[in-house]
């Protein structure tokens, strides 16, 4: 026990759970936040409004709500991960009858006070589940051929309820997450280069289909691909928004423009430039400098979440704690690399300073749950 554990042993046990709070965790939240915070007020044309003080707002909200989740024993967020999951299910199959369109996908549903997007809450409560079965599963059938199906049949259904939306972004999100928790459960390395086998297969199959009646991509998602693997074939089109994105990543060089001198998006040449490609205003007012400052703060949260998993003593709150973590940089991962250029366009929004509602308020608590397993880790 070290001595600040010793000393806080007389603190009544509300406030106790204040001081075990992972301090490092929350700092860096609100410093990634205010990132956010920033870079809004800057594309706004240096105005609160119509991004920044909503943003504020929901992060408010989403810290209360941290709070209260953190508050709660691990165990009863164990108990709650089947219902958590089958309730996210439902919202997704609510989305194909009630949902409302945007952007040309089938997304959200409409709350009145707030756009839900079902998909958000299915990347926590599917971690949570997972966690909550290999915790379960006696540790000598993790690999059996039975016992792995029921994990990957549980990803599968609500990946292909997301991929109906359309939304491949967070299709492969929920598999690459799903996928990468079993191998951190033990599951055995032979089933993930059989899956890989059959990944290669299935982009030969998805090039081979296209322009056929069983074309297994819609034609936007088509261009997306061709976008990527060539921007300058459509400069003015598909390629507008990556062009766009490499000028504006470019311009900025080691230092940046400066704050609010950002020219691609002041003149409005950068798309969606608070939302998906705000890395991109991010970069050319602050440079390399300000892009990799924002990179090792989201590295930071990943190693204090996983000496977090590392403390735990039980295999729910190790799983839980690893597989939000591993959410958490594929979603900062797959956005840096789409406006890098790096990977397809595929509609991910960056975490914590992308302008958004359900995002910002599921992914705190998130950490909430992180905050939890780490409060209530036996001392």
């Amino acid at each position: 026990m070290s001595y600040l554990e010793h000393s806080v042993k007389s603190v009544p046990g509300g406030l106790r759970k204040v001081l075990f709070l992972n301090w490092p965790i929350i700092l860096l939240l609100v410093s990634v936040s205010g990132v956010g915070f920033l870079m809004l007020y800057s594309v706004a044309g240096g105005s609160f409004s119509p991004w920044a003080e909503p943003q504020m707002k929901r992060f408010a909200l989403g810290f209360a709500v941290m709070f209260v989740v953190a508050m709660i024993p691990i165990w009863f967020w164990r108990n709650m991960a089947v219902l958590g999951y089958v309730l996210s299910v439902l919202l997704l199959i609510g989305v194909e009858f009630f949902g409302t369109v945007g952007m040309g996908a089938q997304r959200w549903i409409d709350l009145g006070f707030m756009r839900l997007q079902p998909s958000e809450l299915m990347k926590i409560t599917l971690v949570m589940l997972l966690a909550a079965y290999y915790d379960w599963l006696a540790p000598r059938r993790t690999s059996r051929p039975v016992w792995v199906l029921i994990p990957v049949l549980m990803i599968l259904f609500p990946t292909f309820l997301v991929l109906r939306q359309p939304d491949l972004g967070t299709s492969i999100l929920l598999l690459t997450a799903g996928g990468g928790l079993m191998f951190l459960a033990g599951v055995h390395w032979a089933y993930f280069a059989a899956v890989l086998a059959m990944g290669v297969g299935l982009v030969t199959a998805v090039f081979q289909s296209r322009g056929t009646p069983w074309q297994l991509l819609k034609d936007y998602q088509y261009r997306r691909i061709d976008t990527f693997l060539d921007p300058s074939s459509d400069p003015l089109g598909a390629g507008y928004h990556i062009t766009q994105s490499k000028i504006a990543l470019g311009s900025g060089g080691i230092t940046g423009r400066g704050f609010m001198q950002g020219t691609q998006s002041r003149l409005n040449f950068l798309p969606e430039k608070h939302t998906d490609f705000i890395f991109t205003t991010l970069a050319e007012e602050f440079g390399f400098v300000g892009g990799l400052s924002l990179l090792t703060l989201y590295a930071l949260l990943i190693l204090f979440c996983i000496a977090s998993a590392l403390a735990a003593r039980d295999r729910f709150s190790t799983l839980v704690t690893l597989g939000i973590a591993l959410n958490f940089f594929l979603f900062f991962a797959v956005n840096m690399s789409m406006v890098m250029g790096l990977a397809p366009v595929v509609g991910v929004p960056l975490p914590l300073v992308s302008y958004g509602g359900s995002a910002m308020l599921i992914l705190m608590a998130a950490f909430g749950i992180v905050q939890s397993a780490h409060i209530h880790r036996p001392r």
